[in-house]
C-alpha cells in the first residue's frame, strides 16, 4: 500500500490552472522530495493533500482510502510555510497548547516524545521568539508530529538553515521514517541537501508531474562526464566541440565533456591535436544539474 496516490488532480484559481492532471505516488516509508520552480504547483498540491484547500478534480487516496476520511486525516501532520506559534510562549507551552487542541491523552509525555525526536528537549524552556530559524523549523516539525501521524507534509522546511541546522534536519527526517511506517513529503529548492536524504522524487512543472523516480533511478539517470583543464582552454573547447555532442564550460572554468567514452580518450584526442591537458577527472551530474537539464528540455 502507498502512503499517497494522486490521479488526475486539478486545481484552478479563476482562469489560472495551478495543477492540471497531476499524478503522484508516495510509497510507505519514503522521503519524497517534491521539486519544482516557484509557481509550479507544489504548495497547492500539498495544501490539497492536507485538506487546506479544495480540489477541482481528480482523486486522492491516503493509505488506500479517500483523503477526506476522518480516520485518514488524523494520520497527516502538516508544516506549511511556518508553524503557528505564540512568540512569547516557550517551546514547551506552544507544544502543550497544540497537544491540548488535539485532545492528546497524555500531552506531557507526547510533547517530550516529539521534542526528543527533533533534538529540542534541551530548549523546551526557550521562548519561541528567541529561537533561531533552524530551531523554529524543528518546533514546527515537532508540532506536526504530535499525535504520531504516519504522513508528514513539509513545505520548504530547509529554508534559511545553516550547515549544522541542515545536518540536524537530515537526521530528523531519517529518524522519522526509519521504521518504515511513516512517510514524508518535503518540498525544497535546496536540491543538494534534498539529495542527501530523499528516497524518491517528484518533479513538477506548470502543474504537471513531469518525472517520478527513486533515488537509485536518479543515480542511473545522472550521467558521468569528463572534466578537464588544459593549455589554451578556448582552443581545447573548440576542438572537443567538433568531436563530442555536448561540451560546455562550468563555473569553475573546467571544460565538461558529457558523452566521452573515457577520460583517457579525451586526453589522447587533445594531445594528438597539440593541446596538453593539465587536469582531468571523471564526475557525475547531481540532482540540481539533472533538474536544470530537465527544465531546459521542457522549455525547448
Amino acid at each position: 500500500m502507498n502512503a499517497v496516490e494522486i490521479r488526475n488532480l486539478s486545481k484552478n484559481y479563476s482562469k489560472k490552472k495551478a495543477v492540471c492532471g497531476l499524478n503522484m505516488t508516495v510509497p510507505m516509508g519514503a522521503i519524497y522530495g517534491f521539486i519544482g520552480e516557484n509557481g509550479s504547483g507544489k504548495s497547492t498540491t500539498e495544501k490539497i493533500i492536507c485538506g487546506l484547500i479544495p480540489k477541482n478534480g481528480g482523486r486522492i487516496l491516503l493509505y488506500g482510502r479517500d483523503y477526506k476520511n476522518h480516520a485518514v486525516r488524523a494520520k497527516v501532520g502538516v508544516l506549511i510555510e511556518s508553524p503557528g506559534c505564540f512568540p512569547s510562549l516557550s517551546v514547551w507551552d506552544n507544544l502543550m497548547l497544540e497537544a491540548e487542541n488535539l485532545s492528546i491523552k497524555d500531552p506531557k509525555r507526547e510533547v517530550m516524545r516529539v521534542l526528543r525526536l527533533v533534538r529540542m528537549e534541551g530548549a523546551a524552556g526557550n521562548k519561541y521568539k528567541n529561537c533561531s530559524l533552524g530551531m523554529k523549523q524543528r518546533v514546527g516539525i515537532a508540532m506536526a508530529l504530535l499525535g504520531d501521524p504516519t504522513l508528514l507534509v513539509l513545505d520548504e522546511p530547509l529554508n534559511g538553515l545553516d550547515a549544522d541546522g541542515m545536518r540536524i534536519m537530515r537526521e530528523v527526517f531519517c529518524d522519522i521514517v526509519k521504521d518504515g511506517t511513516r512517510s514524508i513529503i518535503v518540498s525544497s529548492h535546496l536540491l543538494g541537501e534534498l539529495q542527501k536524504v530523499a528516497t524518491h522524487y517528484g518533479i513538477i512543472r506548470h502543474g504537471k508531474m513531469i518525472a517520478e523516480m527513486t533515488a537509485d533511478e536518479l543515480d542511473a539517470n545522472c550521467r558521468n562526464f569528463v572534466s578537464i583543464k588544459a593549455e589554451r582552454m578556448d582552443v581545447a573547447e573548440a576542438l572537443l566541440a567538433r568531436r563530442y555532442s555536448r561540451v560546455e564550460r562550468d563555473e569553475a572554468d573546467y571544460i565538461r565533456v558529457y558523452d566521452a567514452l573515457s577520460a583517457e580518450a579525451v586526453v589522447i584526442y587533445l594531445y594528438e591535436n597539440g593541446i596538453p591537458v593539465t587536469e582531468v577527472k571523471t564526475q557525475k551530474i547531481n540532482l540540481e544539474e539533472y533538474y536544470i537539464d530537465l527544465m531546459k528540455e521542457g522549455r525547448d
